[in-house]
């Protein structure tokens, strides 16, 4: 008998959560369309299933690797399909051109190469404006020569202009994005070349919640995997299906002492006679490590609480409100009935890592 322990992935929640965010983002513009953001394997989703999963659906599809790309129109994808970091270098342009992929354009070395380039056809681009993220994207002083090599090269097709909130999720409301989008303004009013551009700059966060950022083009992530973007809402409020779902049982059965330890250090001692169940799931198939005494655990359908250090293929949990609760009981780490934002934020981190972290070695069932 295998190891009890599963991630259920739901292909159509995933479904649900992509026309979701086609509605909210036509709120602001009814001809906006959605990028499915399926980069770091679909954000541990698997990338073949989510975009076989979203092929009749997907306005197109985001990513960040060439190999990736390449593999899904092998496999028969035919939407664009937008590389997210770009290009690397040189011979990266002829696979881009071969297989018709959007590019993006964060620096100006990356319009040089493109300039330099002979290619079959030219490529479409999205030039990215740095608007205070500060991580990818060119600065004002930088934009002129930017369109310079763009307007001289004939390998550059079709621009739209991007960039990416940097506070979309925060607490502040509009001046969370406010700052950004006048900064973006500011920008292509200084470049009569950039006015009446398309333009992309909603991620899951805006796309929720400030219908005015929907532009030609949304780029929907941790929202199309049922995750919140916000610390403030959950994905239930949202309207947003969880669709992994990892699963495993109760193996064992532990009656402690007050006074006693569970784990290793001993993190948790007993207050009160205790009864810990032990669950077939630890750091090595992806749950987090630091997930400490009290990160919420779903057992036989009732919620309780973790106790003690996370081992690496075992974690326990607190089952003295459940005293019918023995070994084989149903236990949902996160997903369906126990939401992934919750168990992150007890864990001191978010639903992204948490989905990106399942382990191989963690069977999948597709539903």
């Amino acid at each position: 008998m295998p190891r009890p322990i599963e991630a259920r992935i739901d292909l159509a929640a995933l479904r649900h959560n992509y026309l979701l965010a086609q509605r909210r983002a036509r709120v602001g513009n009814p001809a906006a369309q959605a990028w499915a953001v399926i980069k770091a394997n679909a954000y541990g989703h698997g990338l073949l299933r989510a975009a076989g999963a979203l092929a009749d659906l997907a306005d197109g599809f985001a990513l960040l690797d060439l190999a990736d790309a390449v593999s899904l129109r092998e496999a028969g994808i035919r939407q664009p399909m937008l590389l997210l970091e770009g290009f690397f270098e040189p011979a990266d342009l002829e696979i881009c051109a071969q297989y018709r992929l959007t590019v993006v354009v964060h620096r100006l070395e990356q319009l040089l190469m493109l300039g330099r380039a002979v290619l079959p056809a030219a490529l479409p681009i999205y030039l990215k404006l740095n608007t205070g993220m500060n991580r990818l994207g060119l600065s004002d002083d930088e934009l002129p020569a930017a369109w310079r090599e763009i307007e001289r090269a004939s390998t550059i097709g079709p621009v739209t202009l991007m960039s990416h909130f940097a506070e979309a999720d925060g607490t502040e409301r509009e001046r969370c994005i406010d700052w950004q989008l006048q900064r973006f303004a500011r920008m292509i009013e200084g470049c009569a070349a950039a006015a009446g551009l398309p333009v992309s700059l909603a991620n899951s966060a805006a796309i929720l919640r400030y219908a005015r950022t929907a532009g030609a083009w949304v780029r929907p992530g941790i929202m199309l995997y049922g995750g919140s973007p916000f610390a403030d809402e959950s994905a239930a409020q949202l309207g947003l299906a969880p669709v992994m779902t990892l699963r495993s049982r109760i193996i064992a059965v532990q009656h402690v002492e007050a006074g006693e330890r569970v784990g290793y250090g001993g993190t948790f001692v007993a207050r009160q006679p205790t009864r810990v169940g032990i669950v077939a799931c630890g750091y090595a198939d992806g749950y987090p490590r630091h997930a400490g005494t009290g990160t919420p655990i779903l057992v036989a359908g009732e919620r309780t609480q973790t106790l003690g250090r996370v081992s690496m293929d075992m974690l326990a949990c607190d089952l003295s409100e459940l005293p019918t609760v023995g070994v084989d009981a149903p236990v949902v780490l996160w997903g369906e009935g126990m939401p992934a934002d919750e168990v992150a934020a007890a864990a001191g981190t978010i639903s992204y890592e948490l989905f990106c972290a399942l382990a191989r070695r963690v069977p999948l069932v597709v539903v």
